[in-house]
C-alpha cells in the first residue's frame, strides 16, 4: 500500500458500527527506550541509524505487514499526510537519519521510532474503546520487549525522555466532539476542572494545536505511580461524564434555541453545497455543524463517519495529493469546496434516487 492509496479511503479507525455520539476514537501511545542508547535528542547520526536498522529488522521478520516510511527519503508532503491522518507526530516529522513510522496497513497501529523517545507505539481504535486499544499495543510492546532490552527502572518504571512519561510511559486519549459544550460557553470551566484531575485537553492534532471544528483530545498527564488499568479507567469514566454533559448542553440548546440551532445547521448545509472557495478551518466548522445537525435529527443524508472521514480528507496534504501537484492556499480552497460540493450533490442524488 502506498500513500496515494491511502488517501483514497481511510484508517479502520474511524469505522464503527455502534452510535457513538460525541466520541470519534481512541488512542493508546506508549513510550519506550532501548537501554543501551541515549535519548534521541542526545544520540548520534551513527546511533540513530542503528537504532533504526534493529527496529526495521524486528519488523521485517514480524508476521505483521508494517508499512514502512524513513523520514529521510519521505517528502514533506507524504510527511504531512502521514501527519493528518494522526500516524506521525510533527515532531518525527521534521527529524530525518535514523527516523521513521511502521504503520499497520488498516492504520490501527503505528510505531515510530527515533522521535522524543526511541520507540513510540500508538493503537487507535473507534469510539469508545481504550482497552482494545492498550490490549494491540500491549501486544506489540510485549514483542519488542522479548527482542530489545527497555530502559527501565523498579523504582521509577519505564525511563523515557521527558519526565512527565516516566513510569507507564502510556499516554490515553479520547477524542470527542462537544459542540454542544462549546456553544453553551461551558467549555472553559470543562477545560479547568479536567486540568485539575490530572488530565489534558488538545485539539484535534494534540499537542500544540487549537481544537478546531470543536474536536478535543481528552487524555492523561500521570503516568507514574498509576497502572495502565487505572489510568484508562480514570480516563473513561471522565470521558462518560463529558458525554453525559455535551449531551445535556445539546437539550438544552434544542428547548432554548431550536430555532437557532435549525438555522446555523441549515446554513452550514447551503455553505458546504454551493461555496466555491472554503479554508480547511471554516469547513471543519462547517462539518462540525453539519455533525451536530445529524446528531439532534434534523439532517439524515449522510453518516457521522462519512463526516469524520472528511475531517481528514479535506487537509491540505490530502488534497494536493489527490492532484498530483502542489498548490497554492487559494487553489486549494478552491479544491476543498469542490470536493466538498460534490460530497453534497452525491448525497442529494441518493436521495432524490431512493
Amino acid at each position: 500500500m502506498t500513500l496515494d492509496d491511502m488517501v483514497r479511503g481511510h484508517g479502520s479507525w474511524l469505522e464503527s458500527g455502534v452510535d457513538e455520539g460525541p466520541v470519534i476514537s481512541s488512542r493508546i501511545r506508549l513510550a519506550r527506550n532501548i537501554e543501551e542508547y541515549s535519548f534521541p535528542g542526545w544520540e548520534n547520526e551513527e546511533g540513530k541509524r542503528a537504532i533504526w536498522e534493529k527496529c526495521s529488522g524486528l519488523f521485517q521478520s514480524s508476521s505483521a505487514d508494517f508499512i514502512c516510511w524513513g523520514m529521510a527519503e519521505t517528502t514533506e508532503l507524504d510527511k504531512e499526510i502521514l501527519f493528518e491522518r494522526h500516524l506521525i507526530s510533527q515532531e518525527l516529522a521534521a527529524n530525518d537519519v535514523g527516523c521513521g513510522v511502521f504503520v499497520s496497513p488498516d492504520e490501527c497501529l503505528s510505531i515510530m521510532v527515533n522521535e522524543e523517545d526511541h520507540i513510540r507505539i500508538q493503537s487507535l481504535q473507534p469510539g469508545l474503546n481504550l482497552m482494545a486499544a492498550w490490549q494491540a499495543a500491549d501486544r506489540t510492546d510485549d514483542e519488542l520487549e522479548a527482542e530489545l532490552t527497555y530502559a527501565f527502572s523498579p523504582k521509577l518504571g519505564y525511563l523515557t525522555s521527558c519526565p512527565s512519561n516516566v513510569g507507564t510511559g502510556m499516554r490515553a486519549s479520547v477524542m470527542l466532539h462537544l459542540p454542544g459544550l462549546v456553544l453553551m460557553e461551558e467549555m472553559d470551566p470543562v477545560i479547568n476542572g479536567i486540568s485539575k484531575i490530572g488530565l489534558a485537553v488538545r485539539g484535534m492534532w494534540g499537542e500544540g494545536t487549537e481544537a478546531a471544528g470543536n474536536m478535543f483530545q481528552i487524555s492523561n498527564q500521570i503516568t507514574l505511580g498509576r497502572r495502565e488499568d487505572e489510568i484508562i479507567a480514570h480516563l473513561e469514566q471522565i470521558v462518560l461524564e463529558l458525554i453525559a454533559h455535551e449531551n445535556n448542553a445539546r437539550i438544552r440548546l434544542m428547548n432554548d434555541r431550536a430555532v437557532v440551532i435549525e438555522d446555523h445547521v441549515s446554513r452550514a448545509f447551503g455553505t458546504l453545497s454551493n461555496a466555491r472557495m472554503m479554508t480547511s478551518g471554516e469547513a471543519l466548522n462547517l462539518l462540525s455543524t453539519l455533525r451536530l445537525g445529524l446528531d439532534l435529527g434534523m439532517i439524515d443524508e449522510f453518516s457521522r463517519r462519512e463526516i469524520d472521514m472528511l475531517f481528514i480528507a479535506i487537509q491540505p496534504a490530502h488534497l494536493q495529493k489527490l492532484e498530483k501537484q502542489e498548490l497554492v492556499p487559494e487553489d486549494r480552497d478552491v479544491v476543498r469546496a469542490e470536493m466538498l460540493r460534490n460530497f453534497m450533490d452525491t448525497v442529494s442524488d441518493e436521495n432524490n434516487s431512493d
